[in-house]
């Protein structure tokens, strides 16, 4: 079985930048906590329509979980398809102890076959216990980074990352482009370059930083990050578009699509959320919160992100309206089709 690749010149482009993306936050991530991450290959339709590779460890010093996925799915044979390619790094990192922050980042180009395009460009800070100087030095280099687009992409980034049911945020810092073309292909790709660069390295500098010195976590730290994580969860699964568009468009990528997943979340504390949403979301809440072992502290494995999966798809399928309450930054793209 071998992959396939876009015959676009852009989406070669697009993809060996991703790439680069995800060896510099792989190599900076194996330098930093000492230990190798895992590679895993993933085929669309067998290679025939692309597929990817992701890097990722569980359970280390370090980590928690973190997976860097990159992937490019593509249409070529497809005449039927409007898609042409899709091409993308999407990656996360759940440090193990509370006082080091997760973080989100994720670019991507996608590709019509009318020769039209456009970037999503994203990272956000996610703390279980915010620090002041960590969030303003995450601010202060993505900002350097897009000068130009910083406000806009935050205003958006802090609008798609609001929670409704629990009245705050997901992070302390959000950066959110979305069907991003100026007309420029190069000066865009640049920017997504930049932003993911300048992301990845703020991240890794804050992450060395919360771990020199750090002292054995409390058990009110232990606490407050397995009930962030559980906020994590919920936003992710039920408000996060580019997951349910990766999980409804096939299901051959279901482990890594919930890459982003904590390792661990309070079961009892996601079910006192679900009477907060909105119909028919109870529902989904629901569905979840069969799919998890019956237990307290619940622990996200493959089997669980496999049934997580199934369930949201049921859900989506059953009530296709529900796509409507999922979170917007105020720009919708002219597809849904699968970044992963």
């Amino acid at each position: 079985m071998a992959r396939t690749f876009a015959s676009s010149e852009r989406a070669a482009e697009a993809l060996a930048l991703v790439e680069s993306l995800q060896a510099r936050f792989t190599r900076a991530l194996e330098e930093l906590g000492g230990e190798s991450f895992v590679a895993t290959e993933w085929f669309r339709d067998e290679g025939r329509h692309g597929g990817g590779q992701r890097y990722g460890v569980e359970e280390t010093a370090l980590l928690g979980r973190a997976s860097v996925n990159v992937s490019q799915v593509h249409y070529d044979d497809d005449p039927e398809r409007q898609l042409a390619s899709a091409s993308a790094i999407s990656t996360i990192v759940h440090p193990i102890h509370p006082l080091a922050p997760s973080v989100h980042i994720h670019v991507s180009w996608t590709e019509m076959k009318s020769g039209t395009g456009y970037w999503r460009i994203m990272a956000d800070l996610n703390p279980a216990l915010p620090n002041a100087d960590d969030t303003a030095r995450f601010i202060a280099a993505l900002r350097a980074a897009a000068p130009a687009w910083f406000a806009e992409a935050a205003a958006r980034g802090d609008r798609y990352f609001q929670i409704p049911a629990l009245g705050r945020p997901r992070g302390v810092a959000h950066f959110y482009l979305e069907n991003f073309n100026t007309a420029d292909f190069a000066a865009d790709r640049a920017l997504a370059r930049g932003v993911g660069e300048a992301s990845i390295d703020v991240y890794v500098a804050l992450l060395a930083a919360a771990l020199e010195n750090a002292a054995e976590p409390t058990d009110e730290q232990r606490a407050a990050q397995l009930a962030y994580h559980t906020l994590y969860f919920f936003q992710v699964l039920t408000l996060d578009r580019g997951t349910t568009a990766g999980l409804m468009v096939h299901d051959q990528n279901d482990v890594g699509v919930l890459g982003s997943l904590p390792a661990r979340i309070d079961k009892n504390l996601l079910a006192s959320w679900s009477s907060r949403v909105p119909a028919p979301q109870d529902r989904l809440v629901a569905k979840l919160l069969a799919a998890l072992p019956n237990t307290g502290v619940c622990v996200i494995d493959e089997p669980v992100k496999r049934a997580l999966a199934a369930a949201l798809r049921d859900h989506y399928q059953r009530f296709p309206e529900a796509l409507d309450l999922q979170a917007s930054g105020d720009s919708t793209p002219p597809t849904i089709a699968n970044h992963r």
